[in-house]
């Protein structure tokens, strides 16, 4: 499975795993430059999957006179 297919989750643990290991030490200057780089790749595709569910996320607004809409989430109006 690609890292693509991953979901969120997964590609987390995998993150999670790589910090582990790099923390851990006693990793060759290439294994770590080659986990650092599969690290970053993780990092952009949990940022691209968290851009995504930002937008699909919708909240229900009641106007005026009392009805119900469903209207994207605005972050910046909320805080």
């Amino acid at each position: 499975m690609g890292s693509k297919d991953q979901t969120f989750e997964e590609l987390l643990k995998r993150l999670e795993d790589i910090v582990e290991k790099m923390e851990g030490g006693g990793l060759s200057l290439e294994e770590s430059m080659k986990l650092y780089e599969e690290g970053m790749k993780k990092t952009e595709l949990l940022g691209a999957k968290l851009a995504e569910v930002r937008e699909k996320v919708m909240k229900l607004v009641t106007n005026s006179s009392g009805s119900v809409t469903l209207e994207p989430f605005d972050e910046e109006k909320t805080v």
